[in-house]
């Protein structure tokens, strides 16, 4: 297999190679990065957990469910964590013993703070239908953190 190193992302926690077939994989068994809370940030939360959960080699159903669990848990901070000032999203992720860990959280208003509330939250069902665990609490310092588990059955 021939591989192009194509970049590190947040502290050099997350290698990426691209593969022969041109196919970016994640040389690591874990993701720690600070995204900014704009909708942009959803897809890329989404690519960094989805690869490592395809680097496993879980079937492409499970790769989905991952990805759109994390994909409403990060909607969720970028929708509702922040009233008016620029925000942050913190995402950790990592596999060990064949399970998948992923925390995001942000240092926004907390539950039941934002003018957004109101929603049907029907993404934190989602979520909650997909993953194995699913635990949300206030973060001390403030904020929300989300902590999501996927048991991987490996192809």
């Amino acid at each position: 297999m021939i591989e192009t190193r194509v970049g590190a992302a947040v502290g050099g926690r997350v290698d990426w190679v691209l593969n022969a077939e041109r196919r970016m994989i994640c040389m690591t068994d874990s993701v720690r990065c600070t995204l900014p809370a704009v909708a942009e940030s959803v897809p890329e939360a989404r690519r960094l957990v989805t690869s490592l959960a395809a680097d496993v080699s879980v079937s492409e159903e499970q790769v989905d469910s991952v990805g759109l669990a994390v994909s409403e848990a990060v909607t969720n901070a970028v929708m509702y964590a922040y009233e008016v000032r620029a925000g942050k999203i913190h995402l950790a992720a990592s596999v060990d013993a064949g399970r998948l860990s992923v925390q995001v959280a942000d240092d926004g208003c907390g539950f039941g703070n934002s003018p957004a509330d109101g929603g049907l939250g029907l993404g934190l069902v989602l979520i909650e239908q997909l993953s194995e665990s699913l635990t949300i609490a206030k973060r001390a310092s403030g904020g929300v953190e989300l902590k999501m588990s996927f048991a991987l059955d490996p192809i």
